[in-house]
């Protein structure tokens, strides 16, 4: 089995909102998705919303369901994982020009940073790490939400109250107005409210729950399901708020597999995951190795040997070369991404007990390349009266 590849540049997460725009009159945008039109958009970002998982769960989904059957998938970029994807969503472009190469990679030569907690190894926990690793450093390019505000295009961003000012959303969503909200109703109003105040409005707006319950319960579980028809609820709300002429287009960061017990395996029990290893970054589906000087064919061949066939195991050249990243990897970007990088097939979780307690008992993970974390739905319900 070959690594499913993230369509970048025709049918990936990093063309969804420049698509929107280019309806907006954004100058620089283009519609490659062909979903432009509406001059007042709204996008749901639901976390964790796989296609497959979706299309497997009809009943629990009616709405969404119906959007879906006039619709193709699209792809989440990789890693399929929350913090890479907002970025594309935030800077309309790849990976390897956003820069957030993953759940947690390398930040200096002792450190990890976590992207989408913005919080490092290694630094004291009195220390803001804001002022330490500067997003808007971090991530440097302009957000796409910067470029159509600066169009005159009302931009709203409508996500739970306590990312306003995250490390995260200042290093790839900054530019849009910033309306925290607390649960579902709140989520429905402020929507509604934004799409009604001006001629071109773009609204992104976000839900974690059902993302949360596939992690703890694993997907397609039923605390899962139950969760999947609150949002399918949601997005039919929304969809009635909708004044003329507005649309609202439904995607997701990443869809999620199931993991048993039998298919962990545990890089801080296991010594030879260790040796000539300096950093251990990423998350359970996909790794980024940093090696010790001189170290590095070594531990792919241990590696290599220890997993079989079970990841996909490719040096930092190596997945660049085969578009993992993007068609263009930045130079400030590439130490960024591990010596080696190791995507998980099948069911494989690599979990860290020691380092990642929380992370490693989730019995629902993503990032890697496979069809089932990377294929994630792009819906539109418009209201045309």
């Amino acid at each position: 089995m070959e690594p499913f590849a993230p369509r970048y540049g025709t049918g990936s997460l990093a063309e969804v909102v420049p698509s929107l725009l280019a309806g907006l009159g954004v100058p620089g945008m283009a519609d490659v998705l062909g979903v432009a039109g509406p001059a007042r958009v709204c996008l749901l970002l639901v976390d964790g919303l796989g296609w497959r998982l979706l299309r497997e769960h009809r009943a629990d989904a009616p709405f969404l369901t119906s959007l879906a059957d006039d619709s193709e998938p699209i792809t989440a970029g990789f890693p399929a994982t929350t913090a890479t994807s907002i970025a594309a969503i935030g800077t309309g472009a790849a990976t390897g020009e956003h820069g957030l190469v993953g759940y947690s990679f390398a930040a200096g030569p002792d450190g990890l940073l976590n992207a989408l907690r913005w919080h490092r190894h290694g630094v004291a926990e009195q220390v803001d790490l804001r002022s330490v690793l500067v997003p808007e450093q971090v991530q440097p390019r302009p957000t796409v939400f910067e470029r159509a505000a600066d169009a005159g295009v009302l931009v709203r961003l409508v996500v739970p109250h306590e990312q306003q000012g995250s490390g995260l959303s200042r290093a790839v969503l900054r530019g849009g107005e910033f309306h925290g909200v607390h649960a579902l109703g709140d989520l429905v109003s402020r929507t509604a409210d934004a799409l009604r105040e001006g001629d071109r409005v773009f609204c992104y707006a976000y839900h974690a729950d059902l993302d949360a319950l596939g992690h703890l319960y694993g997907p397609g579980s039923d605390p899962w399901r139950r969760q999947l028809a609150f949002v399918d609820t949601l997005a039919a709300a929304i969809a009635t708020s909708l004044p003329a002429g507005a649309a609202l287009v439904v995607t997701a960061d990443h869809g999620m597999v199931h993991v048993p017990d039998t298919d962990r395996v545990d890089l801080d029990r296991d010594p030879r995951f260790q040796d000539g290893v300096r950093l251990l970054g990423g998350e359970a589906r996909v790794r980024h190795v940093y090696t010790v000087a001189g170290a590095l064919d070594d531990v792919r061949a241990t590696w290599t040997e220890t997993l079989g066939d079970r990841a996909w195991i490719a040096s930092r050249d190596e997945a660049i070369a085969a578009g993992w990243f993007g068609p263009r990897v930045a130079e400030h970007v590439r130490p960024r991404i591990g010596d080696l990088v190791v995507a998980a097939r099948d069911r494989l979780a690599l979990v860290r007990t020691a380092a990642e307690p929380g992370l490693s008992t989730f019995l629902g993970h993503h990032g890697s390349l496979t069809e089932e974390e990377q294929l994630i739905p792009l819906l539109i319900a418009r209201h045309t009266g």
